[in-house]
């Protein structure tokens, strides 16, 4: 089996020397353990540090895209490759390296396709009490919406099957670790975290510029994919909600009418006239939107086998 440590960094070329020497280069149950380096568009002389430092494979993008499109190319490159297993780390080395080994051993058991590590990001001593309350709040948010215990959302540290990773479709242009955790759940993926460590920070982080910065895109992040894979929720619970005050406000002028009191009250009649109807237009939106997540979901394992028969998966090859 062969394993690629893919390495995604933007202007990383004084931390990139640390984080490579840091990572294994043998591992039970692999006979190849390569190194990829994704040079997210730097000016700093990324690529040629990591091409000094051993790495064995150094994508580099011609212009910044972002963290999520880097995370997107360093999978593709690692396919293309013939990686069986695939680690994502930071190059900043925030990662404790020797902890590679927890991540692979629920996929070399066969018990997981994608395991995360857990930073333990409720009592991490390194967060502001602020930050650990919001990574516990969207840790907790992001469980809800896949449908998978979820005790550290953002961590970055993962390994994932080539399998899985073939299924993967990075979409956001934020972020990749709360869209791919949805889309796991949505696609039933066995996904497992384990406890890691992590190394004393060299600089702020250049994801979470700032608190409003950071919720903003996440919840967007969150919103949008949760509404791609599950559309009909989504819109049944807003026009349940609109169809639930219309009716609520119907009955209300019913009681005034009944009274003798009906003639003050036109304005509720109104309003629930324009809230009954928005909401059945809601749930027929949802009704379409189901159909179109059902074209998408065709599409995407259309792309799957795409992707395999390029690769020259011998499965695929054999359908």
């Amino acid at each position: 089996m062969k394993l690629i440590i893919q390495l995604p960094c933007y202007n990383e070329a004084a931390a990139l020397p640390v984080a490579l020497r840091e990572l294994p280069r043998q591992l039970g149950g692999f006979t190849s353990v390569q190194v990829l380096v994704v040079d997210d568009g730097s000016t700093d002389g990324t690529s040629e540090a990591a091409r000094s430092c051993g790495a064995d494979h150094v994508i580099r993008l011609p212009q910044h895209v972002g963290l999520a499109a880097a995370f997107a190319a360093g999978l593709e490159a690692c396919l293309v490759r013939g990686a069986d297993v695939i680690v994502n780390t930071d190059a900043d080395n925030q990662y404790r390296a020797g902890d590679i080994r927890l991540l692979l051993e629920p996929i070399l058991a066969g018990r997981a396709d994608l395991v995360v590590g857990d930073r333990g990001v409720a009592v991490l001593p390194t967060f502001s009490p602020a930050k650990r309350a919001l990574q516990r709040l969207g840790s907790c948010v992001i469980a809800i919406a896949s449908g998978v215990r979820t005790p550290d959302a953002t961590s970055g540290f993962r390994a994932i099957t080539r399998e899985a990773a073939l299924r993967t479709i990075v979409l956001s242009q934020y972020s990749y670790t709360l869209e791919t955790l949805i889309q796991a759940g949505a696609r039933r993926m066995a996904v497992e975290y384990v406890p890691v460590r992590t190394n004393p920070s060299t600089r702020p982080s250049r994801l979470i510029r700032s608190l409003s910065d950071y919720l903003l895109n996440s919840t967007a992040t969150i919103l949008r994919a949760y509404t791609m894979y599950r559309p009909l929720r989504v819109f049944t619970a807003l026009g349940g909600l609109l169809l639930a005050l219309g009716l609520a406000l119907s009955a209300r002028f019913l009681f005034f009418f009944l009274v003798g009191q009906g003639g003050g009250h036109v304005q509720s009649l109104i309003l629930a006239a324009i809230l009954l109807i928005v909401g059945f237009q809601v749930l027929l939106i949802g009704l379409l939107a189901d159909l179109i997540g059902f074209n998408r979901r065709i599409l995407e394992e259309v792309l799957y086998r795409l992707r395999r028969l390029e690769l020259g998966d011998k499965d695929a090859r054999q359908e």
